[in-house]
C-alpha cells in the first residue's frame, strides 16, 4: 500500500454533552413557574392598587410589598438549604440542579425587596440608606445579608465555578451565614409577634442541626476506618 493509499487520519470524535432528561426539563419550567408567581401576583396588585386603590394590599401596600418580597426571599433560601438533605434522605442526586436555580431566585427577591426599601419607602433619597443601617439594627443586617449574596449570585455560573475550583464551594458556605442574618433581619424587623419568624428560624435550626450531624457521623467513620 502505498502512502496515497494509506486512509485518512480520524478526525477527533467531540464530546457530545449528555442530554438533559425530559422529566428534568418539565421539573425545571416547573419550578421556574411556581419561583416567578408570587411576583407576577404582587405585580398585579400593585397595578390594581395604582389603578383602583383596591389592590388587595391592606391599608399600607408600600409595607405589605417590601414585606412579602422579603418574605420569599428567606423562603426561597430556606428551600435552596434544604435541597442537600432532601438530596441526602431520598437518594436522589437530581435534586442538585435546582438548588443553583433557586438560589439565584432568593437573591432576584431579595435585590428586589432592597429596591422596594429605596424607591418605595425612602421614594429617592438613597442617600439616606447608610444613616438607616447604622441607626437601625434590622436594616444592618437584612443589608450585609443580601452583600454576602452578590459575591454568591456573581459566581453561579459554570465558568465561574471552574475558575475558582475549590473555593468556589468555600466561598458559597457563605449561605450559612446569609440565612442566620436573613432570619435575624426578619425578627428584629417584626419586634412584637414573634411566631412567624420562629418558625423561619426553627426550619433553619432544623436545616443546619443536619449538616452538623451529617458532619460528626462523617468524622466518626473516618475515625474508625483510620
Amino acid at each position: 500500500m502505498t502512502a496515497t493509499d494509506a486512509a485518512p487520519p480520524a478526525a477527533p470524535r467531540r464530546r457530545v454533552a449528555p442530554r438533559t432528561p425530559r422529566g428534568v426539563i418539565i421539573a425545571k419550567v416547573l419550578v421556574h413557574l411556581l419561583a416567578l408567581a408570587p411576583a407576577a401576583i404582587l405585580a398585579w396588585q400593585i397595578r390594581l392598587e395604582w389603578a383602583t386603590g383596591s389592590g388587595g394590599l391592606g391599608a399600607d401596600p408600600v409595607a405589605e410589598i417590601e414585606h412579602r418580597l422579603g418574605l420569599w426571599a428567606l423562603r426561597l433560601l430556606l428551600i435552596t438549604l434544604a435541597v442537600t438533605p432532601l438530596r441526602q434522605l431520598t437518594g436522589k442526586p437530581v435534586l442538585l440542579r435546582f438548588r443553583r436555580m433557586l438560589g439565584l431566585y432568593a437573591f432576584a427577591y431579595a435585590t428586589l425587596h432592597l429596591l422596594a426599601y429605596l424607591v418605595l419607602d425612602l421614594r429617592g433619597y438613597w442617600t439616606q440608606i447608610f444613616e438607616e443601617i447604622v441607626k437601625r439594627p434590622y436594616i444592618t443586617v437584612g443589608f450585609l445579608a443580601w452583600l454576602l449574596l452578590v459575591p454568591l449570585a456573581a459566581t453561579s455560573t459554570q465558568a465561574a465555578i471552574r475558575w475558582l475550583g475549590r473555593n468556589w464551594g468555600r466561598l458559597h458556605k457563605l449561605i450559612y451565614a446569609i440565612a442566620v442574618l436573613a432570619v435575624l433581619h426578619f425578627w428584629w424587623l417584626v419586634k412584637s409577634d414573634v411566631r412567624e419568624p420562629a418558625l423561619y428560624a426553627g426550619i433553619l435550626a432544623l436545616l443546619l442541626g443536619w449538616r452538623a450531624w451529617k458532619r460528626v457521623l462523617s468524622a466518626r467513620r473516618r475515625a474508625t476506618a483510620g
